[in-house]
Parts: C-alpha cells; structure tokens; sequence
C-alpha cells in the first residue's frame, strides 16, 4: 500500500499543475519503464498490482488520476463548512417560508427593501431580505442583488452573515440569510423598547465587527482585498450572545488588483459615514471602511445617532459634535451613553477607546490605522476593561 501511495503521489505531482489529457501508452512506455527500473522491488511490486487490477471505467490507465481515485487520505485539517450559496428558492416557497410576507414576521425595512421572518421547508429560521424598489431603480437594485450573491458566496468567516439562499422567480428578487436574533446594532442602541447594552457587550461587538472587516480587507478571502463601502451599525447583526456579523454587500467592491484605490464617479454609502476623503475626491481605499467603523466606534461610545435630523443644525452629525473632545478625559466623560452601567467600565478603557475612535475618523485616510491594528487595540481594551473591573471598589473609584 505505501508503494501504491508514493507512486499516485509522484504521479500527481507531475500532471496536476496543467490539463489532463489522454497519453498515448506507447509513446510513454519508455519513461515508465525508465521510472520501474529505479524504484525498489517492493514499490514495483505495488505498483504492477495497480495496474492488474480492474479499473472502474475501463479506460486507459496511464491517464492522470486525482488523489480521491486512489483513495489517499487527506490529513490537511479542514475547517467545518458553513452554509453556502446552493440552494436556490421559488416565490411560493418564499410565500411559504414567511406565511406570505405576514406583518407577524416582518423584522425591518432597509435600503434594498422589507426583512421577514421565515422558516423553511426544512425547518430552518432564516431572515429573508425581499427586493422592493420603484422601477427606476430597478437596475440599480439587481446590479446590488447580484453583487451580493457573488460575494456572500465566496467568503467565509464568523463575523460575516451567512447567506444561505437566493431567490431570483421572475421578476422577484430574495435573499436569505441566517437569522440573527437580536436584530442590529442600531436598534439595541438607540431602538424603543431595546435593553441597553452593557459595555462589555459593546467592546464584544466592536471587536467582531472588527474582525470581518480585516476579513474583507486582506486579500485571503477572495485573493484581493474588498471594501465593504457601506459598513453603519444598522449593517451589523447580532447573534443571541452578542456574536457580531456584518451585512449586506450590495455596495462592496473588489479593489482592482495590486492597487490600493479604486477611482469612482459615484460616490456610494450613508450619509453619517461617508469617508470625507471619498466624498471629496472619488477615491476609494480601504480606509474609507476605517472611517465608517470609526463611526460606529463613537454611536457604541455615546448611544447616539450617526446622523440625528432631530437636533439643531451643528450638532446633527456625530463625529463633527464630538470629535474635538475624544482626548480630553474631562470632557469625555459628559458624551459617554447615560444608558451605560457605571459598573461595566473603566475610564481607562473608555479614554483608549475613545482614542482609537478619533483616529479613525480621522479627514487624511493616511492617518487612520488599519483594521488589524483596530482589532489588536480593542483586544486590549477589552483586557485593560476586564482588569480595571476585577480591582477593589476603592482603587476602581480612583481609575
């Protein structure tokens, strides 16, 4: 068996980097019999038992075989696979799934249109994501639709949403998604009825957020890096554990290879989170991701609104209400979210965290870290938050 082994092996080796091809036997016949005539009588031995042996289809056994044909075994650890893009759902089946479309089930309303509640055939509760759109922008809506199953589909990481279907009947659009029990971020912070999140809760969800957008934004996932270019906290769901995932990549995009910026006549996003750079010159790069989870930084820190039309004029955008105070700890103190427990942080972990987030946001994109260094300063923030909270009450109180 080990002479089997090593010789499919070395076969392999030799034919798999161009396309299989039938090979005449007989013009090969003197290479073969050049390789038996050094290889040890017990791999010949093998070898010649291989080849006496019925083949399966019958056909010529000089033809290169993959590795499953000779049933090797394959002792590269595997990661277990999450859902991907295969299964492909009817309008009646979406009908089905969400008891057609039923207030009952319906979870939000977005850019791309309504979010139910379904459960499928198989039992499975997913949220399904229906294409509403007037017709002029119908183009628009199945250019995101279809951008969105090409990418979902290639990608795999936890702090991703998955998608586990599509539905494209007609003229009817779908997407489903696993479903996530605790809804957005958005809502938890400033939601009517939504508990508030403690901030250790919150330190988790920035940090996994954090963690799929360095997914994103190294080149590992697709073999070049991708923008999320429309990352706000209404993208990032939340497990029942305040697992964080982001969402909806309708507005992605793939950077051209070997470049850093991506030159675009429209400049695509949310008003709130827009990069200033993007908007003032077209240019997108990676940092304009930076900028946007920047944002979302400050709306954890504060439980306020990107963008609240509510208030007056200079204080309706956040980054520009806050930005000149995030490192004045005496300051800092009066924009930290009223909502928060006194007992779930340290000023320590807010000041460095409140640091990281006016670094982000930052006018120059230069400027600004990237999304591994946001995920090793949360790390340590999370760590500093846990120390400073495990202290005695009087030295707490001296923090």
């Amino acid at each position: 068996m080990e002479g089997e082994i090593a010789v499919s092996i070395s076969l392999s080796k030799q034919t798999h980097t161009h396309t299989p091809k039938e090979v005449n036997p007989f013009e090969e016949k003197s290479h073969y019999s050049k390789k038996r005539a050094i290889m040890p009588f017990g791999l010949v031995s093998a070898w010649n038992k291989r080849r006496r042996s019925k083949s399966q289809d019958h056909t010529d056994p000089w033809l290169y075989r993959p590795v499953e044909y000779w049933k090797l075994e394959d002792r590269t650890p595997q990661r277990p696979k999450r859902h991907r893009v295969s299964s492909v759902y009817t309008l009646k089946e979406m009908e089905e799934a969400t008891c057609s479309f039923s207030d009952e089930n319906f979870l939000g309303k977005g850019g791309f249109g309504r979010v139910y509640k379904g459960t499928l055939r198989s039992g499975e509760v997913v949220a399904i994501k229906k294409m509403e759109l007037p017709p002029f922008k119908a183009a628009e809506g199945e250019h995101e639709f279809r951008v969105e199953v090409d990418i979902l589909s290639r990608l795999d990481h936890p702090n991703l949403v998955s998608l586990i279907g599509y539905c494209a009947d007609g003229k009817h659009r779908f997407l489903v998604y696993e479903y996530m029990q605790r809804g957005n971020l958005q809502d938890h912070l400033n939601g009517i009825g939504e508990a508030k999140m403690d901030w250790t809760s919150r330190l988790k969800v920035a940090l996994g957020a954090a963690k799929g957008l360095t997914y994103l934004h190294s080149s590992s996932a697709v073999g070049i890096p991708i923008v999320h270019r429309d990352f706000k906290s209404t993208n990032v769901l939340l497990g029942a554990n305040f697992e964080a995932k982001i969402s909806d990549f309708g507005l992605a995009k793939l950077m051209p290879e070997g470049q850093e910026t991506y030159v675009t006549a429209r400049v695509l996003g949310t008003f709130g989170y827009f990069d200033p750079e993007y908007t003032s010159t077209g240019k997108l790069t990676l940092q304009s991701d930076v900028y946007a989870f920047g944002v979302v930084l400050l709306e954890l820190l504060t439980g306020r609104r990107a963008v609240d039309l509510n208030l007056g004029p200079n204080d309706q955008n956040l980054v520009l209400q806050v930005r000149h105070i995030l490192n004045d700890r005496k300051k800092l103190r009066k924009v930290i979210d009223p909502e928060l427990s006194r007992s779930s942080y340290t000023m320590e972990s807010i000041g460095m965290f409140a640091n990281l987030a006016s670094r982000c946001v930052r006018t120059e994109s230069s400027e600004r870290p990237s999304m591994a260094e946001c995920v090793r300063e949360l790390q340590l923030i999370i760590y500093t938050n846990s120390k400073g909270l495990s202290m005695p009450m009087h030295a707490l109180r001296m923090v």
